[in-house]
């Protein structure tokens, strides 16, 4: 079984066919999909995705590009509705510098809030971080001294340094389709050095599709393509590949059922 760590299955992309995609995920081996919150004004719409089928989860949480416009991330909101029994992380937060879409210091603080309400709860925090990776490593490496908490980089696509960072403080690696893109040698050099009890795969759905789909909607069932470059890259067989991503997310995922 594949586990699909990463989706956004609320998104309008998927709206005319979205039992059919499901199914297609799950005929090509994926058990579970955990479907990501990126603005909190829409946290019921992605809900009610993860209650619609018993094999989707969902998060709650606001994406760093959403972080000027939504309403103030606060822990306390976070803590509530992470309460329902189908929500299982906080996020997908972070920082994103690449596109600047949301003030800076307003990333910041939302990120900070996340990770707090993570730590409270024992919930996983779903990190995304582009063209920040200084500030990302400062702010988890300060708040990790605050208290414990759990989590991930999703859509992994940095060096071998912010990877050996994360490690160190007992975060999960997330990678997504772009490890299948020819381009990508360094990204598949630095997932050669994760190790396998550390590792997740992703969609990151309806971006970002694998080869041979580059280009086109990504969905679910295409996560086996990037599972199985993975699997390249690690040196080990597809099944041992998904054996361990699926422990590993239930590892780091602790609210849903094994």
């Amino acid at each position: 079984m594949l586990v699909d760590s990463h989706c956004h299955l609320d998104f309008p992309d998927f709206a005319d066919e979205l039992d059919a995609v499901v199914q297609r995920g799950r005929d090509h081996g994926v058990g579970l999909f955990l479907t990501i919150n990126t603005h909190l004004t829409r946290f019921e719409r992605v809900l009610a995705v993860a209650e619609r089928f018993p094999d989707v989860y969902s998060t709650v949480g606001i994406h760093p590009h959403e972080a000027g416009s939504e309403p103030h991330a606060e822990t306390e909101r976070l803590i509530e509705l992470a309460r329902h029994p189908k929500v299982v992380g906080f996020g997908e937060t972070g920082l994103d510098y690449y596109y600047d879409k949301s003030p800076r210091d307003r990333q910041r603080d939302s990120f900070r809030a996340h990770i707090a309400a993570a730590r409270e709860v024992g919930l996983p925090v779903i990190v995304h971080t582009r063209d920040a990776d200084g500030d990302t490593m400062d702010i988890l490496a300060e708040e990790m001294a605050k208290g414990a908490f759990t989590g991930l980089i999703h859509c992994f696509s940095s060096g071998p340094e912010l990877a050996e960072k994360a490690l160190e403080i007992g975060l999960y690696i997330s990678i997504s389709g772009i490890v299948t893109f020819k381009k990508a040698e360094a990204l598949q050099q630095t997932v050669k050095t994760v190790p396998l009890d550390r590792l997740l795969v992703e969609t990151d759905c309806p971006y970002l599709a694998p080869i041979p789909f580059r280009g086109k909607r990504n969905e679910p069932a295409y996560v086996a393509h990037t599972a199985a470059k993975v699997a390249e890259l690690q040196g080990v067989s597809s099944a041992e590949l998904a054996s361990a991503t699926t422990a590993n997310f239930h590892r780091l995922f602790t609210k849903v059922p094994a």
